[in-house]
């Protein structure tokens, strides 16, 4: 089982989130990095942002991996939100996002921050992983499904 645990904190979560683009969304995954892991969150939002211009993070299945590095970040840390409805977000294969899974990591990170990407996409390649985290209507029962690996369930 694939869990989270390590750069998930319970307050860096979010369901129900109703966005009007690519900007607004990224200053709310900004405003819970600041909260949960004490980061500037303009600093976040911006990294974010340049990130995103280089191509779109969206890929596929109503899913999109956000990532930046962030200076004087100690270690890789995560953000995940749920959207509804969900948002245009030119991903790969046009499908609207729904699932929005944020990586930030220190700026010296090369091999971690890849082996982390790495591991969160293949956790959301698998279908039955997306469909638990859509059914998470709170962010405790979405902290409880990415901090166990899903082996419980979400309701």
């Amino acid at each position: 089982m694939v869990h989270f645990n390590d750069i998930v904190a319970p307050d860096a979560l979010a369901t129900g989130l109703t966005i009007n683009g690519k900007k607004q969304l990224f200053q709310k995954v900004a405003a819970l990095a600041s909260d949960a892991y004490g980061l500037d969150a303009e600093m976040v939002a911006d990294a974010l942002f340049d990130r995103e211009r280089l191509g779109s993070t969206g890929f596929g299945g109503g899913v999109a991996i956000p990532h930046a590095k962030i200076p004087g970040l100690a270690r890789m840390c995560a953000l995940v939100v749920l959207l509804d409805p969900a948002m245009p977000f030119d991903a790969v294969d046009d499908a609207p996002v729904d699932i929005v899974f944020a990586l930030l990591s220190p700026v010296d990170s090369g091999a971690e921050h890849l082996k982390t990407l790495a591991r969160v996409s293949r956790y959301l390649r698998d279908d039955n992983n997306v469909a638990r985290l859509r059914g998470a209507n709170s962010a405790e029962a979405l902290f409880a499904l990415l901090a166990s690996g899903g082996a419980r369930d979400a309701a």
